[in-house]
């Protein structure tokens, strides 16, 4: 996905290398151990690139969760379903959990190495919020859809369901399922 619509095709091309390369390198040995050499390396480009590209090592990262971003985006907006459209609300709000805890390997540790703040402010944590909202409305569930929206969200943040793999010992899986019984209770009609 080019960062613009106004993108040279060469530069297109070579920001996709650099972005994939970092994130092969997060997969293998976390965010923190990802650096513009390494980066340029798997690339096969030189490090100015990378630097003339990102900026620096935060830009990178920003990037990174950038791509994330719009991929799910899309899957949910256009891909098949259950995530996208065409299953029924709580089975759409279901695989949109199970999707989003299948990309916290990188995100999780590329969030704290973007340095960013005020994420719970930004477009990206906007877009999924209220796609998660409209979700909840079409399912029916009772009470305060926005507040219900970030309570949900929030079990799905990086660094928390990180913590629970890494050191609460807990599985992907079993995350994914705790996810679903959350929702399943929540769009559950009042009084059952």
């Amino acid at each position: 996905m080019p960062g613009s619509s106004h993108e040279r095709s060469d530069a297109a091309r070579n920001r996709q290398l650099l972005l994939d390369a970092a994130e092969q390198l997060v997969r293998q040995c976390g965010a923190d151990g990802v650096t513009m050499d390494a980066v340029a390396k798997l690339a096969g480009v030189g490090k100015g690139t990378v630097f003339r590209r990102f900026g620096n090592r935060a830009g990178l990262m920003l990037a990174l969760l950038d791509q994330s971003d719009q991929k799910l985006q899309w899957a949910y907006m256009f891909g098949p379903p259950p995530l996208g459209p065409g299953a029924a609300p709580v089975e759409r709000l279901i695989a949109f959990g199970r999707a989003r805890l299948a990309l916290v390997e990188v995100e999780g540790d590329v969030r704290k190495n973007a340095d960013i703040g005020g994420q719970y402010s930004g477009p990206p944590y906007n877009i999924a919020k209220t796609h998660v909202a409209l979700l909840l409305r079409q399912a029916g569930a009772p009470g305060d859809i926005s507040l219900t929206a970030d309570t949900l969200l929030a079990s799905l943040d990086a660094g928390l369901v990180l913590h629970q793999i890494r050191e609460l010992r807990y599985t992907l899986d079993q995350v994914g399922d705790h996810w679903e019984h959350l929702v399943r209770q929540v769009t559950a009609p009042v009084g059952q």
